[in-house]
């Protein structure tokens, strides 16, 4: 496995920010390297990676098994395909700002074994629905975790996120059949399996407006992530299904 970092960027249908995305990326950080998980996306996604990539050799796309649909799974394989040492998940759309990545890359340099991003200010939320969510489902997470006498954090939720990819990769490895594969919240899912004495920094960030595209974020968002969250999860999970309907 070679030094440096990759920028794994999950995606579906973000054909509105992915090239604008890699160009900044590459821009910023000439060393980094840039992966495209994407998911069977139906617009011109994987063409403006394609692009990108037979110019550069630190742009790489692979297009995902269409039979394993999912942001955590993408995210996942992602870590498996990394090369690096060193990787950094984030959204695609710019509500995850790529100058935060220098901070969390510096911090696992100095030693940290997961760097997490954390949103200084979630008021800024699109609406007050979301901002609900993400509140309810940073204390459903964080009760999970500590039920599992695991360390938590302070933004469970934010999906800006990077690691140590060798270790990260073995818990995938010996855990992912307890995976929530086709959940919301990657993080989480890992947090319940990492070591208890894993030295975690979070690293502040200004969260963003979406720059383009639709949200991804629906009801059934909720119900992946009670599906993460043990037994009684899984039991508010059906009666949240029902409420859907």
């Amino acid at each position: 496995m070679q030094d440096g970092c990759t920028v794994i960027l999950p995606t579906y249908n973000e054909e509105a920010n992915i090239g604008d995305m890699i160009d900044t990326l590459r821009g910023m950080y000439p060393d980094f390297h840039v992966l495209v998980m994407d998911d069977n996306s139906k617009d011109g996604t994987q063409n403006a990676v394609t692009e990108r990539a037979s110019k550069d050799d630190h742009v790489r796309l692979i297009v995902r098994d269409p039979n394993d649909k999912g942001l955590s799974a993408s995210i996942f394989q992602g870590i498996q395909e990394t090369r690096t040492r060193y990787f950094i998940n984030m959204d695609s759309d710019f509500q995850h700002p790529p100058s935060a990545l220098k901070g969390m890359y510096d911090q696992l340099l100095d030693g940290a074994q997961l760097s997490i991003g954390v949103r200084k200010d979630r008021a800024n939320l699109s609406s007050f629905g979301r901002w609900v969510g993400s509140w309810g489902a940073h204390y459903l997470a964080a009760f999970t975790l500590k039920m599992h006498d695991k360390q938590t954090s302070s933004d469970i939720m934010s999906g800006l996120f990077g690691g140590e990819t060798e270790l990260f990769r073995d818990v995938i490895e010996e855990y992912g059949s307890e995976f929530q594969m086709k959940g919301f919240k990657a993080l989480f899912d890992l947090m319940k399996y990492i070591p208890k004495d894993l030295r975690i920094e979070e690293y502040p960030f200004e969260f963003g407006e979406r720059a383009g595209g639709e949200s991804k974020l629906t009801g059934g968002i909720v119900v992946a992530l009670l599906m993460q969250c043990d037994g009684w999860g899984r039991f508010c999970a059906s009666i949240a299904k029902k409420v859907l309907k």
